[in-house]
């Protein structure tokens, strides 16, 4: 019974608190949670240009020291591909610092920031999903003049010899792309629910608190 009449003790303290604060309280202490919010925001747009910075120089020497044609020119293909996505997060990292430097209201900025950080998580997913056929018939595309060119991927031709027909092959390849389909769809999910879902929900929570 003492610790239930310490909870309701408690609940009345924070009732009595939240009671006694002005709107222009309210308001500071919104723009304190923000700002908080927006620093770890950032934070995670950091992580992912630093990421893009690592697989830039990875793809990079790929694309100068392979010796096959053909990964030569997928690993220069995304090398272009990560340098586009590193210009789009450093103006959504931009736009970030604008709205939180802006003179404009507290729920405005937030509107705003929540709108843009919305769209972008939205465009990531599709984007990230719309790559998995591309890759595939981009790198089926290399093989096929690989082949046409005479020029063998030790590598894949090591694989292809573990098959007894092309029927298992095929198979092989069929549950691949299924895992690898599934394995993007639900990493992706984790991926940007953890740098920017959570996010989006504190952000949320504060425009309710506002209205």
């Amino acid at each position: 019974m003492e610790l239930d009449e310490l909870k309701l003790q408690l609940k009345q303290k924070i009732d009595d608190d939240r009671g006694q604060k002005t709107p222009a309280d309210i308001a500071i202490l919104l723009t304190r949670k923000t700002h908080s919010i927006i620093h770890k925001l950032k934070k995670s747009l950091w992580f992912e240009i630093a990421s893009c910075v690592v697989f830039i120089f990875a793809f990079g020497y790929l694309s100068i020291f392979n010796k096959y044609p053909s990964l030569k020119t997928y690993s220069t293909a995304f090398v272009f591909l990560i340098i586009a996505f590193l210009i789009l997060l450093f103006f959504l990292l931009r736009k970030v610092n604008h709205l939180s430097d802006s003179n404009l209201p507290v729920k405005q900025n937030l509107v705003e920031l929540h709108r843009l950080l919305q769209e972008f998580t939205k465009r990531y997913f599709q984007f990230t999903m719309s790559l998995i056929p591309i890759c595939l018939l981009f790198s089926g595309y290399l093989g096929y003049q690989d082949g046409k060119n005479g020029v063998v991927i030790e590598e894949f031709d090591s694989l292809a010899s573990k098959f007894n027909n092309n029927n298992e092959l095929i198979i092989f390849l069929v549950v691949y792309i299924i895992i690898l389909t599934v394995g993007t769809y639900y990493f992706t999910k984790w991926y940007i629910k953890k740098l920017y879902g959570k996010y989006l929900d504190q952000l949320q929570d504060c425009i309710n608190e506002l209205n």
